[in-house]
């Protein structure tokens, strides 16, 4: 595997980026489609996910084969196919209807910091993922997501959460995801050794 850069994304074969910005660190697995989305440092997404119109922060983990921001058909009218709004594949002379894309491309999704997509997951238009979060494999997200609980099924609901309110609510205060490179390298060893306790306990002010 080729070392991740600071200054240009590790794009892997046949993807698919269009109108899409990435942070440092930044690697796409194969296959990918990326959107309309802006990718934070330190974030990555396996093979074959597919995000779309997507604000996603540092170090998010997202699994292979998960879908963000799936579009929409219009079921509110009289019919859901394709040839309502990308009508010049189908008609002469007909322009595509510009403002439904433009509705699609408004719908954002946003996923925080240190999460973690699981294989599979599907994560609706419009949902925020909390910091710190997982969502399940095979997960539906429908809803909102607090920060470090854990969500499962369809639709996916809270099971349980990573840590207390208390210690989520000072990981947040932390905000160690906006730490400079040279910081992360020099507190690596604590990130692999140290309880949560002892290691907020270490780093708090």
């Amino acid at each position: 595997m080729s070392k991740l850069s600071a200054c240009d994304p590790l794009i892997h074969p046949d993807c698919e980026i269009t109108n899409s910005t990435f942070g440092r660190y930044v690697e796409i697995g194969k296959g990918s489609r990326v959107l309309n989305s802006v990718i934070g440092d330190y974030s990555y997404c396996d093979r074959y996910a597919d995000i779309a119109n997507t604000r996603i922060g540092k170090f998010a983990n997202i699994a292979s084969f998960s879908r963000i921001g799936p579009t929409d058909h219009p079921k509110h009218m009289a019919s859901l196919h394709h040839f309502i709004y990308r009508s010049s594949y189908y008609f002469d002379g007909r322009e595509d209807d510009i403002s439904f894309f433009e509705h699609r491309a408004s719908r954002i999704a946003y996923i925080g910091h240190d999460t973690w997509i699981g294989h599979g997951a599907i994560i609706r238009p419009e949902i925020s993922i909390g910091n710190g979060a997982i969502v399940a494999a095979g997960a539906v997200v429908t809803r909102n997501v607090n920060p470090y609980e854990i969500v499962a099924g369809v639709p996916a609901k809270m099971i349980k959460r990573r840590f207390s309110e208390n210690i989520a609510e000072r990981l947040n205060t932390l905000a160690w995801w906006d730490w400079e490179h040279d910081i992360l390298d020099d507190a690596l060893a604590d990130f692999r050794s140290l309880e949560i306790v002892a290691f907020l306990e270490k780093y708090e002010d």
